[in-house]
């Protein structure tokens, strides 16, 4: 069994809050992230969802109620059935969207209106796999089935389609070149 299986919820929380001091050279103190970091609060809220989801599909209901709920207060939304690793943090999250079959490695920073997204519909994977130690910049757009390796920096406002190598910089927007004449 893997030492994330043997730490408590309450370890895991502990964790986020010291992941979101690192991180964030505006916090002055763990009491103020975990009573004003909205983002803290959306990935604590997902943790107890994900923790409901995966025990028993007569629970997954209230999973679903908890993600809404948090989605409201937050501005984040994290369906429950994504698999969110140690030490993850969001920053200013508004906006950011996190699919069902999305996997996030440990020690992740991810900036507002991030969209780990599918591109297809059923049920089979189709939200991306993000590696450990990736930083996700604002705006960026994760979509599909992919994975992006470890230690990777995804810049502002990117589109990522294909999967992206460990150790990588990933920036700007993929876009059909194709241009129709106006009549």
């Amino acid at each position: 069994m893997s030492q994330q299986a043997h730490l408590s919820l309450r370890d895991r929380l502990t964790e986020d809050l010291d992941a979101a001091m690192r991180e964030d050279p505006a916090a002055s103190s763990r009491l103020e992230v975990a009573l004003l970091y909205p983002g803290v609060h959306a990935v604590w809220a997902h943790r107890v969802a994900h923790l409901l989801w995966t025990r028993r599909s007569s629970w997954r209901p209230f999973a679903r109620a908890i993600s809404q709920v948090a989605r409201g207060i937050t501005g984040v939304e994290i369906h429950p059935g994504a698999t969110i690793g140690r030490r993850f943090f969001i920053d200013h999250g508004m906006g950011v969207v996190i699919g069902e079959t999305a996997e996030i490695g440990d020690d992740v920073v991810m900036y507002h209106q991030v969209t780990l997204g599918g591109r297809s519909r059923g049920r089979f994977k189709r939200h991306p796999t993000i590696g450990d130690g990736v930083l996700l910049g604002a705006g960026a757009k994760i979509i599909g089935p992919i994975t992006v390796g470890a230690g990777s920096q995804i810049g502002a406002n990117a589109l990522v389609v294909h999967d992206v190598p460990p150790n990588s910089v990933v920036t700007g927007v993929v876009a059909d070149t194709t241009i129709d004449p106006v009549a």
